[in-house]
């Protein structure tokens, strides 16, 4: 599967040029068989740091930055490696993500709760 189209890479890379500004995570990428889920908001120059929150499942979920290639070098069992999100929309800012995280303890356990805040129901 391809992780980045041109058209999020170059979302990706806009939100980039702006990395003051509390942007919304732009993709997700996932472990389709086990723990392991990332939310990108921006991508440095390199074409290959992202910016936003890692969760691999040890329960310490963090932002920062992250290695595209590394993910996509990842080979998981059954020949699978990480996939994207193809539904992933969000509204959000990161900042809002990241407190719901910690709040939550994970990120899988926050994307529900972000969920229903999206959809302006009470957390």
């Amino acid at each position: 599967m391809i992780l980045l189209t041109p058209e999020i890479r170059a979302r990706l890379a806009a939100n980039g040029r702006e990395p003051d500004r509390d942007h919304a995570p732009v993709l997700k990428l996932f472990n389709p068989i086990g723990e392991g889920v990332w939310l990108a908001t921006m991508i440095e120059t390199d074409g290959d740091l992202l910016y936003g929150v890692a969760d691999l499942g040890f329960g310490c979920p963090e932002a920062g930055h992250f290695s595209l290639r590394e993910i996509e070098a990842l080979r998981l069992p059954l020949g699978l490696g990480i996939e994207r999100d193809i539904l992933f929309e969000t509204a959000i800012p990161l900042s809002i993500w990241i407190d719901v995280v910690g709040e939550a303890g994970s990120l899988r356990a926050a994307e529900r709760i972000v969920a229903r805040l999206e959809r302006g129901a009470q957390p």
